[in-house]
């Protein structure tokens, strides 16, 4: 058996994805050990796997919107909001994660190591260790190599030399938004004894393995694609902390249950939340709709809709009609592994991307956050009655069933593991 280490930042959709990995390791009978914010520890321990807290990196919460000192839904502007995440997590502190995770690998010796793509500092220190590693990509693959489509915009594959030359603007502007990253993230890899790199996303490609946790017919997959990313499929476990559903309707009701789940980290969706359920209110369905980061409203919904705090996805999809969600990956894949069609709203980070490809594989629609009430209603009327989505759908299903049998994600990990000997026990 193998010792792990993985490198973990609560950042919401992020947290379930990789830890689903780490659990199948533990259950395997690996020893793994998870360095993570303290608002982590009973979900790494309820994995199966130990416990490790950041020291010298700062800690953060962003579940709750109170203790979350990102705050990124605070700029009104998509660079600004980039900025903050930039500042405060990807690269500010990438001298302190890099020690943390030097102290971490001297600690528990591990074989293998996988590294959150948030953590820059924490991939450097990887580098530096020189063990096996993998970064994680817990959303569609972003790094800049040929004929990838930049992330941010919800943009779809160039076809075209405009399209092209729409991807080096594109590509132009990403230096520039994200060249504050620089001169910290240099300054960690110097100290490290490593070489600068000249674009902060270079950094995302050179540990041994980059590990894609999302199906390669839902990603736009860059033709110029290096060999040793790979895409091992998506993970489709719930976070730990939402009660499973109970239905509180009869189980004979007829009208199709469309689910509103709009992320566990809060990103100023109040006012699109109201729309959303106002929408419902006026078709023929029932509406379960989730509150996740918001405060319980002050308005009370229609009669069909009900409101709770949050709702395990595993125990309500597969009595779902429809999805309306931000556009988290995780809340999109595991909605189509239920071949269901997907309304995306999105409010920043991946979730103009993952909209993008719902739209391109066929089974959903996107729609602003701004978006009327009528104009919520009208797409999710077109979602339930035009059979062409659900059709997309299912085909999606049977894809992404197949990557959770094939479990691609554990085998990386064990085959990087192997390349070292195994600890005595």
């Amino acid at each position: 058996m193998s010792t792990f280490l993985f490198t973990l930042v609560d950042g919401g959709g992020n947290v379930p994805a990789q830890l689903a990995i780490a659990r199948r390791l533990a259950g395997r009978g690996h020893t793994v050990h998870v360095l993570a914010d303290r608002v982590l520890a009973d979900a790494v321990e309820s994995a199966g796997c130990r416990f490790l807290t950041w020291t010298c990196a700062p800690q953060h919460n962003m579940r709750d919107r109170a203790a979350d000192t990102v705050r990124d839904w605070e700029p009104s502007s998509p660079p600004a909001q980039l900025r903050r995440i930039g500042e405060q997590v990807m690269f500010g502190p990438a001298s302190r994660y890099a020690r943390d995770v030097l102290d971490a690998i001297d600690r528990t010796t591990p074989q293998a190591l996988a590294v959150d793509c948030l953590l820059f500092g924490a991939m450097a220190a990887a580098e530096r260790s020189r063990l096996p590693a993998a970064t994680l990509f817990h959303y569609p693959f972003h790094a800049p190599v040929e004929g990838f489509t930049p992330l941010g915009f919800g943009l779809k594959p160039a076809r075209s030399v405009l399209g092209r030359a729409r991807d080096a603007v594109m590509l132009g502007l990403a230096r520039r938004v994200f060249a504050f990253g620089l001169p910290p993230l240099n300054e960690a890899r110097v100290a490290l004894g490593l070489p600068p790199v000249a674009f902060v996303f270079e950094q995302l490609l050179r540990l041994p393995r980059a590990l894609v946790l999302t199906s390669r017919e839902y990603d736009f997959v860059p033709s110029g694609l290096p060999a040793h990313v790979r895409y091992v499929g998506p993970q489709l476990d719930d976070p730990s902390w939402p009660e499973p559903w109970s239905s509180p309707w009869p189980d004979d009701a007829g009208e199709p249950l469309v689910l509103v789940s709009l992320g566990s980290t809060y990103q100023r969706q109040d006012e699109a939340f109201r729309r959303i359920v106002e929408a419902l209110g006026a078709l023929p369905v029932r509406g379960l709709a989730t509150l996740g980061s918001l405060a319980a409203p002050s308005w009370a919904p229609p009669p069909n809709v009900r409101l709770v705090a949050s709702a395990r996805h595993a125990s309500v999809l597969p009595h779902a009609s429809a999805v309306v969600c931000h556009g988290g990956h995780g809340t999109v894949l595991k909605s189509l592994a239920h071949g269901l069609p997907v309304l995306v709203m999105p409010f920043g980070r991946d979730q103009k991307d993952n909209g993008a490809r719902v739209e391109a594989c066929g089974a959903g629609l996107v729609t602003s956050p701004r978006a009327s009430t009528q104009r919520i209603a009208s797409d999710l009327r077109r979602l339930l009655e035009e059979g062409g989505f659900r059709e997309a759908a299912r085909r999606m299903a049977e894809v992404i069933a197949r990557d959770v049998r094939e479990d691609r994600a554990v085998a990386e990990m064990e085959a990087l593991a192997s390349t070292l000997p195994a600890a005595s026990p």
